[in-house]
């Protein structure tokens, strides 16, 4: 049986247990998943009969006899625990350098610099919270028109303006033109726009954010399916994460989870062959970074309802694949991503069921193994598991 739909879906910050060098990119014990698992909210059974809890070391759950799905740990490679970097090695990079970050906000004369590209005053330049900087500096951004800049653990450039200041495509300029000024020593992963409005304290973001990525540096598997003139789909920010390269189609940002999966559920109504690529951020967003155990338990419940509506719509040469980027344990200290193992969950009519994979050095794998179902020619880091779950 052949294969011509694959619907990789990634549930961002969707960890399974800290990684053995956790403790040099600032982590203590951590574990997403074991931290959800625990809450009253929980409730995943299409997710379990899959085979999540009979993972390697997931360390809570569980475990069903007869697993629905094969499955796998993965752990990664590149020397990151962002978004950028988890879906690029996804797709068959390794970043073998972080991407810079800024605890203590942007050097002055960068500043000084983006201030004249921009012709606006910036202020903040700190980490941030991106609803608390808004309260913040809300009032002084729109009595004087200077920028809200800001940044966070992650390797990101951040504008926050209100829209009746800087309408939308305004803002994005603005980014464009720090995405421009923001390369090599200060080459941040993403530049972000963060659009908002409201009067204070009331102000709310709205959901036109954009994201401003660095290319990829090398060779993805979607350039791989694309050289062959197969589909491949982006739903939610995957565009954005991979500046657009390698997409013959993008649905655009996901208003939430929710909207992500209805998006990808009318995705499989259409006759293609390739990849739908699909990125669920609200894990990492709303729940993990703000360190909300029930919220982040309740987004689980909601997704697993919603992929048992995707698994009945399956075809019989659709197969799909669940995976994570990277951990942001809500039951961590602090607010940043957690240095994890993520999940993989392979399942459909050609696969095999109950394949335990074990533990795998590299995301990368999944990029072999997307490359291998069509044929496709990518050099990587990774190695394809394909033939051990084929049917």
């Amino acid at each position: 049986m052949g294969i011509k739909r694959l619907f990789l879906i990634v549930l961002d910050s969707y960890g399974i247990g800290q990684e053995p060098d956790a403790a040099d990119f600032g982590d203590g014990e951590c574990n997403t998943l074991r931290s959800i698992c625990g809450s009253k909210e929980y409730h995943t059974p299409n997710m379990r009969n899959m085979g999540l809890f009979n993972i390697d070391g997931v360390g809570c759950g569980e475990a069903v006899a007869s697993p629905m799905a094969s499955f796998a740990r993965l752990r990664e490679m590149s020397r990151g625990k962002d978004t950028t970097i988890g879906h690029w090695e996804i797709a068959g990079i390794i970043s073998e350098n972080p991407m810079p970050t800024y605890p203590d906000g942007f050097p002055s004369d960068l500043i000084a610099r983006l201030e004249k590209a921009f012709g606006r005053k910036i202020i903040c330049n700190l980490p941030y919270s991106g609803t608390k900087v808004i309260h913040d500096y809300g009032q002084e951004h729109e009595k004087t028109g200077a920028l809200i800049v800001y940044t966070s653990a992650d390797s990101v450039f951040q504008i926050a303006a209100h829209e009746e200041m800087v309408p939308v495509e305004e803002l994005y300029g603005y980014c464009r033109t720090a995405r421009d000024i923001l390369r090599g020593e200060h080459g941040v992963g993403r530049v972000i726009a963060r659009p908002f409005l409201g009067s204070y304290p009331n102000y709310e973001r709205t959901p036109r954010r954009h994201d401003f990525s660095l290319e990829p540096p090398g060779d993805t598997m979607m350039d791989a399916l694309m050289r062959k003139g197969l589909a491949t789909i982006g739903v939610g920010k995957i565009s954005d994460i991979f500046a657009g390269r390698g997409i013959s189609r993008s649905l655009g940002i996901n208003k939430d989870n929710v909207d992500g999966m209805e998006k990808t559920l009318r995705v499989m109504d259409e006759d293609f062959e390739g990849l739908c690529f699909v990125n669920l951020v609200d894990f990492d967003m709303q729940y993990g970074h703000r360190r909300d155990i029930d919220g982040y338990a309740g987004a689980a419940t909601v997704f697993d309802r919603q992929l048992g509506q995707f698994m009945e719509k399956m075809r019989e040469e659709d197969v799909l694949m669940i995976t994570a980027d990277h951990g942001c344990d809500p039951g961590a200290a602090g607010t940043d991503h957690t240095r994890e193992y993520i999940p993989l969950l392979v399942y459909g009519d050609p696969i095999q069921a109950g394949v335990n994979l074990g533990t795998y050095p590299t995301f990368a794998m999944i990029g072999a193994t997307v490359a291998d179902m069509f044929g496709a020619d990518l050099v990587s880091k990774g190695e394809s598991f394909l033939q051990r779950i084929l049917k």
